[in-house]
């Protein structure tokens, strides 16, 4: 381990205390925080007031949650027995969640307009898993870096083009969280740089500094489902109360 990894990872230690499933439920509670916000709150807002107040604090709250959803999509990509399984289970669960997610978003059933973030997520992991197999038929570094930032616009722009949400985002993030894997604090720093318009996403990346490397105790399903479900019970909401 060269000199400069073997500080970062001395300092980092201090501050790496929640393993994996405290931090995926940290941002499972800032996601419902944020999508309650968006589909109950902001359009009631009319002006100042109470409301208004308590929608800012529920948006800043909201922003933990992207980063560290990225972040364990990189750290599943490195760690799980089957990419494929993992990309076929996102892909799957995209289109269990499109339904719930029109309704949450647009108060419609269907809006090809405007796509999941599991279909995000999907895109993402594709994007750094063809950039990992040239990595190992390109032995000249600057040439390989050089090619996987074309793949990373190629992505970025299919992202844009199929209307996900987050769109270029997650995949520019999800490339700098892959390529600093060893280095988290550069790829944080330069993960939130890629989104500073977000500005309160810098929660969530300093969070993903605190991963212990250990899983936790994590439920598997409910961690897949939490996403459809809670966001077709917002979208129900939405339609019962005509909001």
């Amino acid at each position: 381990m060269d000199l400069e990894k073997r500080f970062e990872r001395n300092n980092l230690k201090r501050i790496q205390v929640l393993n994996g499933a405290q931090l995926k439920y940290i941002a499972f509670i800032s996601m419902l925080i944020d999508h309650a916000n968006n589909a109950l709150i902001t359009p009631l807002l009319d002006g100042q007031g109470f409301l208004l107040h308590l929608s800012n604090l529920f948006s800043i709250l909201g922003r933990i949650a992207f980063p560290i959803f990225v972040f364990f999509l990189v750290e599943g990509f490195f760690k799980t027995r089957s990419r494929k399984k993992y990309l076929a289970t996102l892909l799957i669960f995209g289109v269990i969640s499109e339904v719930p997610f029109d309704m949450f978003t647009s108060r419609v059933f269907f809006d090809p307009y405007w796509n999941n973030m599991m279909f995000t997520l999907a895109l993402s992991l594709v994007t750094i898993w063809v950039v990992d197999i040239l990595k190992d038929r390109i032995k000249n570094r600057p040439l390989w870096y050089f090619v996987s930032i074309m793949i990373v616009a190629i992505f970025a722009f299919l992202a844009m083009q199929l209307s996900l949400d987050y769109d270029y985002h997650a995949v520019i993030v999800a490339y700098l969280f892959y390529v600093f894997y060893d280095k988290p604090i550069i790829g944080a720093g330069l993960g939130y740089l890629s989104i500073i318009k977000e500005l309160y996403s810098i929660l969530g990346f300093g969070m993903t500094l605190t991963y212990n490397g250990q899983r936790g105790k994590q439920y598997k399903w409910f961690n897949y489902f939490f996403y459809p479900v809670h966001i077709l019970i917002l979208g129900l909401l939405r339609f019962y109360f005509n909001i």
